[in-house]
């Protein structure tokens, strides 16, 4: 199963919308089929461990990261495909979230007289397709919100530089985040400041992730680099018909999600993003936007990059909070991770709410 989960994870950056799933098949003691599903449309992990496998799938036991599918997609079924092979035993790291699955491919297997066991290596199959369990389950994608920062918590000087508070190894990292996510996420005021690109640079990528910009009042700039290439979807508060034209003629998509105050709303966003079969969300804002994704319940992980350095207490911080009386207010987090990258530390951790 272990293997299996490598395996799954080649397919980190371009299963989306689908899961990532590994399999492996083996008999008499040794492999004699592996297999990984690379993106929605081809084959499945299942399938390709099989057609390696062969006749000697026959009598083998077939170790699966997510329950094998039961249901006509792209593809056939997979349970179909083990039934046929003879495959004798399934052992399936976790049943698959998706309604149309949740437990149907395992009754199919049974029916067939093969051997199933669920649970092996669960909560890493779990983490490997948080996003993929967050929009089956909660029909919203999993957010990771990264900001990187000096010890005392700074995220720019007081007059917008910020470039570079963390070194070239944890910006490279943070590439790799942005590869796996299926969209990357910030707001009208970091493109006005830094006018990003918004795009995965630093590692190799196989496809972009689409990038998504709150701007209530669609003050972005025609020139803005996030709108470079389409593949943007601009989430606004204001029906403007010759704004949202401009953007449309330059390859955007245009939202409108006000909500009671006048802002973008923010959860409604986020099942919007789902519906379009987006697992995982990157944000990368500014203090305003990372304190309204915190105080709307929108960010289930934290990804922080704390660099050994100190600016003072005039520069801007990571959040936009309201001042507490009490510390029984606190936004309460779980460590997850702390590691040294380069010279800086990186810091996965999530709101207590959404730790389970």
């Amino acid at each position: 199963m272990a293997q299996a989960l490598r395996l799954a994870e080649r397919g980190l950056e371009t299963t989306t919308p689908n899961p990532r799933v590994g399999c492996v098949l083996v008999a008499d003691g040794r492999v004699v089929g592996e297999g990984w599903h690379r993106r929605a449309g081809e084959p499945h992990a299942e399938v390709l461990a099989l057609a390696q496998a062969g006749s000697a799938a026959r009598g083998a036991t077939a170790y699966v990261t997510l329950e094998p599918c039961a249901h006509h997609g792209r593809t056939g079924p997979c349970a179909d495909a083990l039934v046929a092979a003879g495959v004798v035993r399934v052992v399936a790291a976790m049943t698959d979230p998706n309604p149309l699955v949740s437990g149907a491919g395992i009754a199919r297997l049974r029916a067939a007289g093969i051997v199933t066991e669920t649970g092996l290596l669960a909560e890493a199959a779990h983490e490997l397709n948080i996003g993929f369990v967050s929009r089956m389950t909660r029909g919203r994608p999993w957010v990771r919100l990264k900001a990187a920062s000096s010890l005392d918590g700074k995220t720019a000087l007081n007059n917008g530089v910020s470039q570079w508070i963390t070194g070239e190894a944890a910006r490279r990292d943070g590439h790799r985040w942005r590869a796996r996510a299926c969209a990357i996420l910030t707001g009208i005021g970091t493109v006005r400041a830094d006018d990003p690109q918004l795009t995965v640079r630093a590692v190799p990528c196989e496809r972009q992730p689409l990038r998504v910009l709150v701007d209530a009042r669609l003050e972005v700039e025609a020139s803005a680099k996030i709108l470079e290439g389409g593949n943007c979807l601009v989430a606004a508060a204001v029906f403007d018909t010759e704004k949202i034209g401009a953007l449309k003629a330059l390859g955007a998509e245009v939202l409108v999600l006000p909500n009671a105050g006048g802002k973008v709303d923010l959860p409604r966003l986020m099942s919007e993003l789902a519906a379009r079969g987006v697992n995982e969300v990157h944000a990368e804002a500014g203090f305003k936007l990372n304190g309204s994704l915190l105080r709307e319940g929108c960010v289930d992980e934290l990804l922080l990059y704390v660099a050994p350095l100190l600016v003072g207490e005039a520069a801007q911080g990571l959040f936009n909070l309201p001042e507490l009386q009490q510390l029984q207010g606190a936004t309460r987090l779980t460590l997850r991770e702390v590691r040294q990258i380069g010279q800086d530390l990186r810091i996965l951790a999530r709101p207590v709410a959404a730790a389970g």
